[in-house]
């Protein structure tokens, strides 16, 4: 397998360091507000990527911390004069909320910052008595970022670029701008833990480079998150971690592209901040999952509600070509008639571009791509009278369900059961149309009724009724059904 190493700007083969066993961190959540589309984007690129190492045969452990201290917790605690711990608890329990809704995993290790005060203090003593940090006289604690000579690598930044864009806050008492806090000094009514510098607590970056090694050691394999981490946070994190312990830090650093909202940054000034709640209110989870899996997790990736009903329209055409064959292979009798070789060729070469896609840096894209060649491949076969009645086409059926099962796995998507998803669907179309479901039944069940009759007047007004809903009627053996055109 390849994956793109962003410290080294390349795809590489993919090695762990222990053979068939992978220590994976990512980057988990802030607790102050609901999760919002990138931190969806996020969740599933990682949890997918989990999957897949899992699929392939890797004995792999995961770990996703939880950042529960932080300015944005503490402001907001402020505005609504709450406490902060009872802000960060109950934003970790909407993150679960949203997160199982989206069929993300839970990872086998998810530790909160503040369980591990002690051992940020102890980093950070580590790092003063190398040099590499030092203590100001309001009892605040810096990282000599110059000091570390391989700053900027990772994000590919330049140290003098660097310090003409930084601007120093009120207070502050740097030796130089660019050095980053290691432990804040204790304002009012903040959240403090006493500490060899005073009353306090842990900075940002320190707090992921102690939970990583803390539960997986060093080097990580693979540390992960959103492309807006790499600089400052995962620079910061990398700096303190390999001064101090004189090791590298992660072997592969994997980032996720920006999501863009109708090719806009998102922003709450803009007014275009759509958490992952505002779009599950019109759309299933797993449509939302699959929109997120349709472009390279390195790519940018744009939101729109039109952008949505394409993905909506796309993971519906898969459910009804397995909807469709399932049906097939229910069948009781097959004939011994010819069915053509290049057929079950097709689809072998389906299945072996299918993991291609997926061992090339996780192509999550040209995965999905294969997925609708095997539609395209089992419709050509449902649809033609002869082939489908065939034995073989019973074999070739059966393997097609099989490939969809296994590929759902990895992927998230496309296991559930084909009735209940465009059942559902159907519901939630409607409701977005502010339709009756109820009303719409009754209307295909009287043109049913109309046709048997022979009032063939009436079951064509009934018809056009439905037209102007969107609502499309297929006749069948088993009768009428409906749908949105």
């Amino acid at each position: 397998m390849l994956l793109y190493n962003t410290i080294d700007r390349e795809k590489q083969k993919f090695v762990p360091q222990t053979k068939n066993k992978v220590n994976m961190y990512a980057c988990g959540i802030t607790a102050y507000d609901y999760c919002h589309i990138g931190h969806a984007r996020s969740t599933v690129v990682f949890d997918v990527l989990v999957r897949y190492l899992r699929h392939i045969g890797y004995e792999l452990t995961f770990v996703r911390n939880f950042t529960d201290v932080d300015d944005k917790i503490i402001n907001r605690a402020a505005r609504e004069n709450a406490d902060p711990d009872e802000i960060a608890d109950n934003f970790i329990q909407a993150y679960y909320q949203d997160m199982d809704r989206l069929g993300i995993l839970r990872a086998d290790i998810e530790p909160r910052a503040t369980e591990h005060i002690q051992d940020m203090i102890e980093l950070t003593q580590k790092l003063e008595k190398k040099g590499y940090a030092y203590v100001t006289d309001s009892g605040d604690v810096y990282f000599r970022v110059r000091k570390y000579k391989d700053y900027g690598r990772l994000s590919g930044r330049n140290i003098e670029e660097l310090k003409s864009g930084i601007r120093v806050e009120p207070g502050e008492k740097k030796e130089d701008p660019l050095d980053f806090a290691l432990w804040k000094s204790a304002k009012p009514e903040e959240p403090k833990w006493d500490s060899p510098w005073g009353p306090g607590r842990p900075g940002w970056h320190l707090e992921c480079s102690v939970m990583s090694e803390k539960y997986l050691g060093l080097p990580l394999d693979i540390h992960g998150g959103g492309q807006d981490l790499a600089f400052p946070h995962h620079e910061n994190e990398r700096a303190q971690s390999e001064a101090a312990e004189d090791k590298t830090f992660a072997k592969y650093w994997v980032h996720n592209g920006f999501v863009r909202v109708n090719q806009e940054k998102m922003s709450k000034s803009l007014g275009n901040f759509i958490t992952i709640r505002d779009i599950l209110d019109n759309f299933q989870p797993e449509t939302l999952r699959f929109f997120l899996l349709t472009k390279h997790y390195r790519s940018p990736l744009d939101y729109s509600t039109e952008a949505m009903q394409e993905a909506e329209k796309g993971i519906k055409r898969i459910y009804s070509a397995k909807q469709a064959v399932e049906r097939e292979t229910h069948k009781d009798s097959w004939k011994k008639s010819p069915f053509p070789a290049e057929i079950m060729d097709e689809l072998q070469q389906i299945e072996d571009r299918w993991r291609s896609d997926m061992d090339d840096d996780l192509n999550t894209a040209g995965a999905i791509g294969q997925i609708f060649n095997l539609v395209r491949l089992g419709n050509r076969v449902v649809e033609d009278k002869k082939l489908r009645k065939s034995e073989e086409a019973r074999d070739f059926f059966l393997r097609f369900l099989s490939d969809l099962n296994s590929w759902s796995e990895p992927l998230g998507i496309l296991g559930g059961d084909a009735s209940g998803f465009l059942t559902e669907l159907k519901l939630l179309q409607a409701k977005r149309k502010g339709l009756n479901p109820s009303k719409i039944d009754s209307l295909v069940s009287e043109r049913s009724e109309a046709r048997q009759a022979k009032d063939f007047s009436r079951a064509d007004k009934i018809r056009d009724e439905l037209q102007e809903m969107g609502v499309l009627v297929q006749d069948g053996p088993q009768g009428s059904v409906w749908e949105f055109e």
